[in-house]
């Protein structure tokens, strides 16, 4: 439906450049005559032209003939003038006159009473809030492009309005089983009492049967990690998930005893990723190249024991007797980092490292870099909510946008995290398949 709208107001903006009056009006602004957005400008004009022609429309809808149709006279309700009503819309300030009639029984729809806003401004706030702009960036910005003004309370009040979408989407309900559950975090700044304080926003995302990607939930650190995991599984439990085959994740302090608490049969996989970079941050910039070739047999070895026997070569070797904490990075994540040995190829390439959620992840800094901090956690969970379907409809528009386009032709990126398929999943799935029968056979059957 939206393409054919689009495609009417093409046809008519065609029109328009075909008769000579866009060139006009552009010639116009040119000079420096005309503006096209705020104050007297041409769009705003244009607006409160097309919403005065609907409001009076509406209104011979509601009285149910013309203005000055004698079919009029004795119909027990007519026009009584107007009155003037400011507007805010995304070219600016409107200056409306919304039609009355003697009743008082008239309720615009187009500009319902009360509603101080256009629709589409609402929108337009909530996609620079979901890009990073802070409340005060939203204000200066509507003011300096628009001339628009809102109160600081406004724009916050419009961004909270989606709060409601955001705890009903942290409380849906859940698949039963997910083969695997990626978990990685971010950190942002949140102000609590008088200081600022380094808080966690945790990101969950499952894989589910067929192998698609879900954003399960988003968390930020409010308490020690053990208590906090212990709360973050429960709400998984309560939300339907009564399996999970392996959680890939950091080493994060209280979450493996959380996860094997609530699913006791759960493999939990440290992200050698996390692992080579924490062992990576005691070698100097010289011998960086040579540390990450000399641990590359440790965690591509094709047994536990070949990977033990490659731990204590590089232990014994020249590199390990000058990093000594490298060698004590692995050797205390060692019963965390060996499970995904145990597995074939196509599963350990997916379960090794939290790259998944890492891009979804370094999307988000991108967004929250520049905000200083956040008010409360409510607050992160929000923004962060926001980005991603912010940037989950960006890429759908551009696939849209390609669509009938060969294949090798198209450049638009495909799903960032939610709803992608995981690269190789059947495979994988057929060897989880051999490791889990009797957890995964009554799923698939």
């Amino acid at each position: 439906m939206s393409d054919g709208r689009s495609s009417s107001a093409r046809q008519v903006i065609n029109e328009m450049i075909d008769a000579g009056l866009l060139d006009h009006v552009m010639s116009r602004v040119d000079e420096g005559g005309l503006a096209l957005t705020g104050e007297g400008g041409v769009l705003p004009e244009l607006v409160k032209a097309v919403l005065e022609r609907g409001l009076q429309a509406e209104m011979t809808g509601h009285l149910g003939y013309v203005k000055g149709d004698p079919a009029g006279r004795g119909s027990g309700n007519s026009r009584n003038g107007s009155s003037a009503k400011t507007v805010a819309t995304e070219v600016g300030d409107v200056e409306l006159s919304v039609p009355r009639d003697r009743a008082g029984s008239f309720e615009p729809r187009l500009v319902p009473k009360g509603a101080r806003r256009a629709g589409g401004l609402d929108d337009m706030i909530i996609s620079l809030y979901a890009g990073g702009m802070t409340v005060r960036d939203i204000q200066h910005h509507l003011a300096r492009t628009l001339g628009t003004e809102l109160s600081h309370d406004t724009i916050s009040t419009i961004t909270d309005a989606v709060l409601d979408e955001v705890k009903a989407w942290q409380s849906r309900p859940l698949e039963e089983i997910y083969p695997i559950i990626y978990l990685d975090a971010l950190v942002v700044k949140v102000r609590d009492g008088h200081q600022i304080r380094n808080k966690a926003a945790h990101l969950a995302v499952g894989v589910d049967l067929d192998g698609v990607k879900h954003v399960l939930g988003i968390w930020v650190q409010a308490s020690e990690g053990a208590k906090f995991w212990a709360g973050v599984c429960a709400e998984l439990r309560n939300r339907g998930v009564r399996d999970v085959l392996i959680v890939c994740c950091d080493g994060l302090t209280g979450f493996p005893e959380a996860i094997e608490a609530t699913w006791p049969q759960s493999t939990v996989q440290t992200c050698t990723v996390h692992l080579i970079r924490a062992a990576m941050r005691f070698v100097s910039y010289n011998d960086r190249k040579k540390v990450a070739a000399a641990l590359k047999p440790i965690y591509t070895a094709p047994t536990v024991e070949a990977a033990q026997v490659e731990l204590a070569d590089f232990a014994n070797s020249e590199l390990g007797r000058k990093y000594p904490a490298t060698v004590q990075t692995w050797e205390n994540a060692w019963e965390r980092f060996i499970p995904f040995l145990a597995f074939p190829p196509e599963l350990r390439k997916i379960i090794y490292t939290t790259n998944s959620i890492e891009s979804l992840n370094y999307q988000l800094r991108k967004i929250i870099k520049n905000r200083g901090h956040f008010p409360t956690d409510d607050a992160v969970i929000k923004l962060l909510w926001l980005a991603i379907r912010d940037i989950e409809d960006k890429r759908a528009r551009q696939r849209d946008k390609e669509k009938g386009i060969p294949p090798n032709q198209r450049k638009a990126p495909g799903r960032l995290v939610e709803g992608a398929t995981v690269h190789g999943w059947k495979p994988a799935l057929g060897a989880l398949v051999l490791h889990y029968p009797d957890r995964l056979d009554q799923h698939i059957n």
